[in-house]
């Protein structure tokens, strides 16, 4: 089987080195173009590359594929299968088109539901307790194709965005390969979605990352771990300063005070929500850098009453 892998970050990357490892037929990997960053805006290439080239498979990274802008080297690759995984571009009919076997997306959550851009960190923040990945063959639609496989994985109680992408990640490799070999042996039957039970996970904007400490504790505690590492979750001290926070764990059921009000600095800074506290155990406080509550606390940077908003 001829494949075809379309997939820009980390979370590509584990089903691209599955593939590798079984000694695949990659004919040709299509990533992003290279973007810049850090203060000196170098242009730095997307990890599928860099893992691509060290393996010496043909790396590609048009800026388009629409008006057929890729359908020539497409047509010399003649892949009998496009494995696509997180690429982060729409692709048009005469790619969706081109392979026999279809274009074949690994996504981050049982579907129908948390179609979309974010459907790990948007399943953690909306505190569900079980995502999955999906097989599907890809149409025009935003992940509303016909299903191949799924798997469904639990969410712990503080698990956070890196933990479950790294465990979602590890699994939709697997499933990819047994997704390959049941196309390729002509046993999966695909399966339509059923639409009316569809949830969208929209992309993360900053909006999403202030915490809303109106809310009871869980789901402030559901926010910081779906946002954890990046991009984090916000507030701010009485000061105005950003405070980030970058690991938290449930408090006290019951308080009595004004939501955001500081309520304890025993090893963590304890925060007083709609319902119940929060304990913020690591944070990145404007100007410095990751440190441990501990650490914030030493510093005298807060004070019991302050109140976070």
């Amino acid at each position: 089987m001829r494949i075809l892998f379309m997939g820009t970050p980390d979370f590509a990357l584990f089903s691209l080195r599955a593939l590798v490892e079984v000694g695949a037929e990659i004919v040709g990997v299509v990533t992003q173009p290279d973007k810049p960053k850090g203060r000196g805006y170098e242009l730095q290439p997307p990890p599928v590359k860099v893992y691509a080239q060290e393996q010496g498979i043909p790396v590609f990274q048009p800026t388009t594929l629409k008006n057929g802008a890729f359908d020539a080297e497409l047509a010399a690759l003649a892949p009998d299968v496009i494995v696509v995984v997180a690429y982060g571009k729409i692709l048009p009919p005469s790619v969706l088109n081109a392979p026999r076997l279809g274009c074949v997306n690994v996504h981050g959550s049982l579907l129908p539901q948390y179609r979309g851009a974010a459907p790990m960190q948007r399943a953690i923040m909306e505190g569900c307790t079980q995502t999955g990945i999906t097989t599907m063959l890809m149409n025009e639609g935003l992940d509303t194709g016909d299903m191949l496989e799924s798997v469904a994985l639990p969410i712990g109680e503080n698990d956070n965005f890196e933990d479950m992408h790294d465990k979602l990640g590890q699994a939709g490799a697997a499933l990819l390969l047994s997704t390959l070999r049941g196309l390729e042996e002509g046993r999966i039957t695909p399966v339509a979605q059923d639409h009316a039970r569809a949830t969208y996970a929209a992309k993360i904007e900053k909006a999403d990352c202030l915490l809303d400490l109106s809310l009871d504790a869980r789901a402030v505690h559901n926010t910081v771990r779906g946002l954890s590492p990046i991009p984090l979750s916000f507030t701010h001290t009485p000061d105005g300063k950003l405070l980030k926070i970058i690991e938290s764990r449930l408090g006290r059921a019951s308080v009595n005070a004004a939501p955001g009000t500081v309520l304890s600095l025993d090893g963590a800074v304890e925060v007083a929500c709609g319902r119940g506290s929060v304990l913020f155990t690591r944070v990145l406080p404007e100007g410095k850098g990751r440190m441990s509550a501990a650490d914030y606390i030493r510093g005298r940077r807060i004070a019991v009453g302050d109140i976070l908003k």
